[in-house]
């Protein structure tokens, strides 16, 4: 599974990129919105967590530009903003889950592997074929 980390706070962003890769996620980091912009049209994600507070273009406006480019992998916004206007906003702008900082990164990690879940049509992480049983989330 490919992940898109897209935090302009460097310490955060390595942080996220190393919890991930621990848990096997093949991740591609990017610190601002251009750069994210790029990154997320041209590869082929499985999921992407975006920061709002982005230099060089906001992070709601690169999630508006991807789903008008038929981006459609899941979105889940990873930002200090915790009014219930601005997740409106995040969640209609496509996002698909939403999560405040600070946060726990047991949370985060659950919410990413349930939209993994969700948008590859397993409705649990245990695939079995005869006696054979594979835990992906493990």
């Amino acid at each position: 599974m490919r992940i898109l980390v897209v935090e302009d706070e460097a310490r955060l962003r390595e942080q996220l990129v190393e919890a991930l890769t621990v848990r096997h996620y093949a991740v591609d980091a990017a610190g601002d919105g251009q750069e994210a912009l790029f990154l997320g049209q041209g590869t082929p994600y499985d999921l992407a967590i975006v920061d709002l507070g982005l230099p060089g273009l906001p992070g709601l406006e690169v999630i508006r530009r991807w789903r008008a480019g038929a981006v459609k992998y899941p979105i889940l916004i990873l930002t200090a903003r915790g009014h219930w206007q601005e997740k409106v906003e995040g969640l209609e702008a496509g996002a698909d889950d939403y999560v405040v900082k600070p946060f726990h990164l047991e949370e985060l990690l659950a919410r990413v592997q349930a939209l993994i879940r969700r948008t590859s049509g397993l409705p649990s992480s245990i695939l079995e074929a005869g006696p054979l049983r594979l835990d992906t989330a493990a």
